[in-house]
């Protein structure tokens, strides 16, 4: 009796996989339907973020909406209008109770977005992470800068400035990784590759332009000889440009900023802010949508299957980095 059991028991389990399986298969046809990868307008997937208006999200979400078109399916964009935590998952939430095809989320918060994450990937939409982490998270990929690296970049262009000498500072934006990776690779750059320079403050810039301008002016008076400024954050370089230019210091501080807003771009033209940093951003959108997809019709490879522990996708994905200056500042402002 008990052998027959483990027969039956078999036999039940041999055919939930097979269900698995065959489900799995229905999905990848139908996304091969004739002879090219393509969903259906039906198929919703919604990108997320937070402070909705800022004008660095536009370029990210270009991308998702060009995987879009490039596929067949629908994009939708919801985002919190606030740098506010609780209002961003609220946002979430309501996303979930939808059931999208997939949801590209940039986590206000490295760590109070997980049980949120976790949530929609239970209920079986896939989450891809773009431009900030979730870490410990159930997401698939994160799509992003390498930000320690680009942080350590900002820390070479500051030099060569500089000639390799001199205080600078950095205003940041505390509670996210990537500018938390950002600081870091400026930081530890500076200690260990340039001797006769300095990061003597850190301030923080809470994604607003006009706080940005108060903490530069702050740390130009608390430091008289301070003689450059990193910022991790796109509204940074033109808060910290108004700093210069209240206190008469244009061309003497040196301002390095973070990402390709029309405000920086134009602070670079007119000399004030020497360089930015300008992310991979269309990268960031358009192979979260991909992968979403890849997600959705059990298409990637290897496929998600009972017991397999492989990730299905790579856990991390470097979109890259390039240094903005006066001389190729013409190719970053919008076509």
């Amino acid at each position: 009796m008990k052998k027959l059991m483990v027969v039956y028991g078999l036999l039940i389990v041999s055919f939930l996989v097979y269900v698995v399986m065959y489900r799995m298969d229905e999905g990848r046809s139908a996304a091969w339907e004739d002879g090219g990868l393509r969903g259906s307008i039906g198929e919703n997937y919604v990108m997320v973020t937070f402070q909705s208006g800022m004008e660095y999200w536009k370029n990210i979400l270009k991308g998702f909406e060009d995987g879009g078109d490039a596929l067949g399916v629908s994009v939708e964009y919801r985002g919190a209008t606030q740098y506010d935590v609780k209002e961003q998952i609220m946002v979430l939430e309501q996303v979930i109770a939808k059931k999208p095809a997939g949801i590209a989320l940039s986590a206000i918060d490295s760590s109070a977005l997980t049980a949120t994450i976790n949530k929609a990937v239970d209920a079986g939409i896939p989450v891809v992470l773009f431009d900030a982490d979730a870490q410990g998270s159930k997401a698939y990929s994160f799509l992003a800068t390498n930000n320690y690296n680009a942080g350590a970049a900002a820390a070479d262009k500051m030099a060569q400035l500089l000639g390799r000498e001199g205080e600078v500072g950095i205003i940041t934006q505390s509670g996210q990784q990537n500018h938390a990776d950002r600081t870091s690779g400026f930081k530890e750059a500076i200690a260990h590759r340039y001797p006769a320079m300095k990061v003597v403050a850190v301030k923080e810039g809470k994604g607003d332009a006009i706080i940005w301008r108060d903490a530069v002016l702050e740390m130009m008076e608390e430091h008289p000889d301070l003689r450059g400024v990193f910022a991790t954050e796109a509204s940074g370089g033109a808060g910290a440009a108004d700093a210069v230019i209240a206190a008469g210091r244009k061309g003497e501080l040196r301002i390095i900023g973070f990402d390709t807003n029309k405000e920086t771009l134009d602070r670079i033209s007119d000399g004030t802010v020497s360089a930015t940093i300008a992310q991979g951003t269309w990268n960031m959108g358009y192979w979260s949508l991909q992968y979403l997809f890849h997600l959705h019709h059990g298409l990637t490879v290897p496929a998600p299957t009972l017991g397999n522990d492989v990730a299905p996708l790579p856990p991390r994905v470097d979109t890259g980095i390039t240094i903005v200056t006066r001389e190729n500042v013409d190719d970053f402002y919008a076509k």
